[in-house]
């Protein structure tokens, strides 16, 4: 069994695997979308840019591809009844967890590995291809009636171009170089361009045309009539326009300072460092704000307490000493410590932006050193989401699979990203932040399992039908029909007796009760009474139906359909257990919803008694005029 677990799963797990990575790795590459388009780039920096990107998604593509397995390997067992025959050979539900569940701890801990070794070297070298790639000047492409600018310091227009001969014709050039004194026009009748060997140069040969140069430097504006400007005839021209099509990958090194990048042990020494930094920078402003604060308390001192210094010695409190004080020294002292809060005020914000940078730094790195774990526990998790809610749903292939698996990844990836955000910003506990969707999915796992396992109808949909339907006073339906073999044909003389009896039972019961009646709201809440007298009716009336139900008769079977099916028990109270009733009758504003609910009950079991009472009835005439 094992092996055949193993086997199917296997088949599953390599497949979802390479959806759910190419499917993070295509909204990845809609977000480079820019840099990978029109730069001309060749083929192998492009597949090393897949290659990176698709290591980086591994740790996330995997807990994923686990959910979506999963949930199609036990919905198909379901499906095809393999897991009932298990149970039904006592094999619990657990034990055909256990198989695939060693398989899963084995990737958990090769995710980790992958984690720690791979991934760094991979976002490392990702990083620096990107910035690269941002760096990269666009391939030529030039459109033809429109200006392009995509060279730097120049808008070029064209009229129409040969591609075969590679001529481009009613040439127009703007050229706008860093300095406005060498601002100028170029037009030509055709030219030609052309790159240079080292691909860092564009020569542009150009033919019979004009170019005009601002010649008043202080004017800078050569379209206005009255700057004065330069203009020169030429047969043939060439210009060099600085334009590097070559693609250099910067080093990564320069992204080792980023805490993705590196292992455990780099992050641990990381942390430890900005723990030194932050801890030597907050020495240091302490003692400055401490020496700042020792030199204004002497020259408050020294200059505004003189007189305030020299009241103490005959004053008997330093109150009464400053109500001595004129209203001009009082004002010039409470002015200079205005001046000195509010320069510490200054000082304190501007040491919270030096260290700001490095608590943030901080908590990236102790998060990043967390995630290295969470990611792994997350296939775990998924799981023991995945094979519990397929052995419940019991639906194989990708259809319900799929949606819900999709459901439940955006829920962990919007809780993921919520927790990162808020630790990364110090609002939360960094480490509450990288395991916040953990510590949400965790006890989902956990209650799916045990339901799975006790073969819970959690997700039967007759249930939370039948719940909404007692809920909010809805009667259902009979479903029944003509049996096509009938061993026992009904006692029809009995039956007749039966109805009668049951029909006299209803009516008395109706005028006992006065259903129409509001019910006695010290009785509903909190003297409970079992209703003896409805639950024999309604088993009397049970019983009839099963026996009347081995009838031919269509006529009869379709009454029997019609015929309301009693719940005593929701007449008689609202809650079940009778401290739930009573904490319901304590709290008025919901009690009084409750009891308005309880007589909307009678008002309908009123209702069912009657419509019980005239279909015994209907019952009795056709079996009086076709059975007997």
């Amino acid at each position: 069994m094992d092996t055949y677990l193993l086997g199917k799963y296997l088949q599953l797990i390599v497949a979802s695997f390479v959806v759910c990575l190419s499917v993070l790795l295509m909204q990845y590459t809609f977000r480079y979308m820019e840099e990978l388009i029109g730069k001309g780039l060749e083929t192998t920096v492009i597949l090393k840019f897949f290659a990176y990107a698709s290591l980086t998604m591994v740790p996330m593509a995997l807990p994923l591809s686990l959910l979506l397995a999963s949930l199609i390997t036990y919905g198909n067992l379901g499906e095809s009844r393999e897991l009932l025959a298990m149970k039904a050979a006592g094999i619990p539900l657990l034990r055909v967890f256990r198989p695939v569940f060693l398989f899963v701890a084995l990737l958990s801990a090769g995710s980790f590995v992958f984690q720690n070794s791979v991934m760094p070297y991979a976002v490392k070298e990702l990083a620096a291809l990107v910035w690269s790639m941002k760096q990269k000047n666009p391939e030529l492409d030039i459109p033809e009636g429109q200006f392009y600018n995509a060279i730097p310091g120049y808008n070029l227009y064209v009229e129409n171009k040969n591609p075969e001969t590679g001529m481009l014709h009613e040439v127009m050039i703007y050229a706008n170089p860093s300095s406005p004194d060498d601002a100028q026009i170029v037009l030509a009748d055709s030219a030609r361009l052309q790159t240079t060997a080292d691909k860092r140069h564009l020569k542009l040969t150009l033919f019979q045309g004009e170019r005009f140069k601002n010649f008043d430097s202080q004017t800078g504006n050569m379209l206005r009539a009255e700057s004065p400007y330069m203009r020169e005839t030429f047969m043939h021209e060439e210009m060099l326009i600085n334009f590097d099509a070559n693609f250099d990958v910067m080093s990564s090194s320069q992204f080792s300072h980023n805490a993705q990048t590196k292992p455990l042990k780099e992050i641990s020494l990381g942390i430890d460092s900005l723990h030194a930094r932050i801890d030597s920078l907050g020495r240091s402003i302490y003692y400055m704000q401490l020496r700042g604060a020792m030199r204004r308390e002497s020259n408050l001192i020294g200059e505004d307490s003189a007189k305030l210094m020299a009241s103490l010695k005959e004053a008997p409190s330093l109150d009464k000493a400053w109500e001595e004080l004129s209203r001009e020294d009082k004002a010039a002292a409470l002015g200079r410590m205005q001046n000195a809060v509010a320069q510490s005020q200054n000082e304190y914000e501007f040491r919270s932006l030096m260290t700001e940078e490095d608590n943030r730094a901080l908590r990236v790195h102790r998060m990043e050193w967390y995630k290295k774990f969470t990611m792994s526990a997350a296939c775990i998790i998924f799981f023991f989401i995945g094979a519990p809610l397929g052995s419940i749903v019991r639906k194989g292939g990708l259809g319900i699979s799929v949606l819900l698996s999709t459901i439940i990844f955006i829920f962990y990836y919007i809780i993921n990203v919520s927790g990162e955000k808020m630790g990364k910003s110090g609002q939360w506990n960094p480490i509450f932040g990288v395991w916040f969707s953990s510590m949400v999915l965790a006890p989902l796992a956990a209650y799916l399992t045990i339901k799975s396992n006790r073969d819970s109808a959690v997700f039967n949909v007759d249930t939370y039908i039948n719940f909404f339907r007692q809920l909010f006073g809805i009667s259902p339906h009979r479903k029944l029909n003509v049996k096509d073999i009938v061993l026992n044909d009904p006692d029809y003389p009995a039956i007749i007796n039966r109805l009668d009896t049951l029909s006299q039972h209803c009516d008395a019961y109706i005028r006992r009760k006065q259903l129409t009646r509001l019910p006695n709201y010290i009785k509903i809440f909190f003297f409970y009474h079992p209703e003896t007298a409805l639950r024999q009716i309604e088993e009397e009336l049970e019983s009839v139906v099963e026996e009347l139900h081995n009838s031919r008769d269509h006529h009869i079977i379709k009454l029997l359909c019609d015929m309301p099916i009693l719940w005593p028990e929701s007449f008689a109270r609202p809650f079940s257990s009778p401290w739930a009733n009573r904490l319901i009758g304590i709290l008025l504003p919901i009690g009084i919803l409750f009891w308005l609910r309880m007589w909307q009950y009678r008002l309908r079991m009123k209702r069912d008694l009657n419509e019980t009472i005239r279909i015994n009835t209907k019952i009795s005439d056709i079996i009086k005029r076709t059975q007997l």
